[in-house]
């Protein structure tokens, strides 16, 4: 048995580290069903179990992966054959819900679901929110500086994290378990954690901003013509709503026609509208502003700014609606290469980008498709790619989506991170000083770099 493996038996236990058979048993991620390749897996019980974890791997020069809920689209959690992984799914934990202070005290291993629901039954929201929520963990949700749809209302997940507790790749527990919204008392060192992918610390615990519960909640899917009236539209209700606007979210015809053929989703209006929006704003009077909401979109109408609307008249109904925005499996067939991306771009430029990548697919494969929908609101879009032809073709599908962006000073990742599939195509979206510096903190908090190497930056 490999030395490492070893002597984490030993200081851990049995129970707490799996190997071997039973460890190839488990599937790569949420998008891979091939058997775990890794050395071997930890799955701590808390802070310290962690610690003890990363003392022993750096004592070794053992690299590490970190581990959460498997949904990350940029392969930054696949672990490789020679790395241990760090799983925190039995950190699950939710040790404090302070409804007079509006923070929720948690384990990283706290899947985002059941928090929501925690903090539900107590007159609460956490108002992150995306498509993975049953199956994401909070820890990974700090880790990638996650998005999702409330991003315009409440911003990225950096915005929640109110402190946090972190192991190094040493094993020093760097422990910022801050409760208050403000707090100048130095560097906020929890922010080196956010977005790092894991690369810099192994997020444990996290305090995180709460939220009165909404009292009421009007959505609508509608339909328009043009790509300007998806911004008036937007520009509208951002002014009008009285900031109540929570969820923006822009479907291009081929992702709305893809989704709703027969036998996935059904359509609640023509397939034929060049664009799809679903709007929801919740607010804190029922009557006032259901009826505000639904003035504005008769407004919308009359300035011809939405051609056709569906509002749900119950939540199954609503629920029906987001599913068409957020469950995608009918543009995956398992035999096609597929490619998922996550850009942001100025809203002003959308338009045109997509024309440009449209473009390039079909100069380089005329049976390809482009799926295109996203949050807009934030500058995000999300591309699925299908080449129509069989073979490795990621890096072609790369150079028609990430170039376009650069000539109007877009990112390569706006929610997801950079992991490994995104490495080689950092430098097109951060400057060589920003590099620098990233470089910089990885060298002093890793010298060894062994906390998921080749993510972020290139090994």
């Amino acid at each position: 048995m490999n030395n490492v493996v070893s002597e984490l038996i030993d200081k851990l236990g049995e129970e707490l580290v799996i190997s071997g058979e039973a460890l190839a048993q488990r599937v790569t991620s949420f998008w891979d069903n091939s058997p775990t390749t890794a050395l071997a897996m930890v799955k701590p019980r808390n802070t310290q179990d962690v610690s003890v974890a990363m003392r022993i791997c750096h004592d070794h020069g053992q690299p590490v992966v970190t581990q959460g809920g498997l949904t990350g689209c940029v392969a930054g959690a696949v672990a490789t054959p020679g790395e241990v992984i760090i799983s925190l799914e039995r950190m699950n934990g939710i040790e404090e819900i302070d409804a007079q202070g509006s923070t929720a005290t948690v384990q990283a291993g706290v899947i985002l679901q059941n928090l929501q629901q925690s903090v539900a039954e107590q007159g609460l929201l956490f108002p992150l929110d995306l498509g993975a929520r049953g199956s994401c963990t909070i820890g990974g949700n700090v880790a990638t500086n996650a998005g999702g749809i409330n991003v315009l209302r409440y911003g990225m997940m950096r915005n929640l994290v109110l402190g946090l507790e972190a192991v190094t790749a040493d094993g020093t527990v760097i422990s910022s378990m801050n409760q208050m919204l403000k707090n100048n008392a130095g560097y906020d060192t929890k922010q080196m954690f956010i977005g790092s992918e894991g690369t810099l610390g192994i997020v444990t615990r996290v305090i995180l901003k709460l939220y009165p519960q909404p009292i009421s909640c009007n959505s609508a899917l509608v339909a328009t013509n043009d790509f300007n009236n998806v911004t008036d539209l937007l520009n509208t209700l951002q002014r009008d709503l009285a900031g109540t606007l929570s969820a923006y979210e822009v479907m291009w015809n081929s992702y709305f026609q893809a989704v709703t053929v027969e036998g996935a989703h059904r359509a609640p209006m023509s397939r034929d509208y060049p664009f799809y929006v679903m709007i929801e704003a919740e607010g804190a009077d029922i009557d006032s502003d259901t009826e505000r909401f639904n003035r504005l979109l008769e407004k919308a109408f009359e300035d011809d700014v939405i051609v056709d609307a569906v509002i749900p008249k119950s939540e199954a109904d609503r629920r029906a609606l987001w599913e068409i925005r957020e469950n995608f499996e009918a543009i995956l067939p398992e035999n096609e290469p597929a490619y998922l991306y996550d850009v942001s771009l100025p809203i002003k430029d959308m338009h045109d980008y997509v024309d440009k990548v449209l473009m390039g697919l079909e100069r380089k494969w005329p049976r390809g498709v482009c799926y295109v929908l996203g949050h807009v609101a934030d500058g995000n879009l999300h591309l699925f790619m299908k080449p129509g032809e069989i073979g490795a073709l990621h890096s072609d599908s790369d150079a028609i989506v990430y170039p376009p962006l650069q000539k109007v000073h877009g990112s390569v990742s706006a929610e997801h991170g950079i992991g490994t599939e995104k490495v080689n195509w950092l430098d097109s979206s951060r400057s060589k000083e920003d590099v620098a510096i990233m470089q910089l903190l990885k060298g002093a908090l890793d010298p060894k770099n062994l906390l998921n190497p080749g993510r972020v930056l290139k090994a």
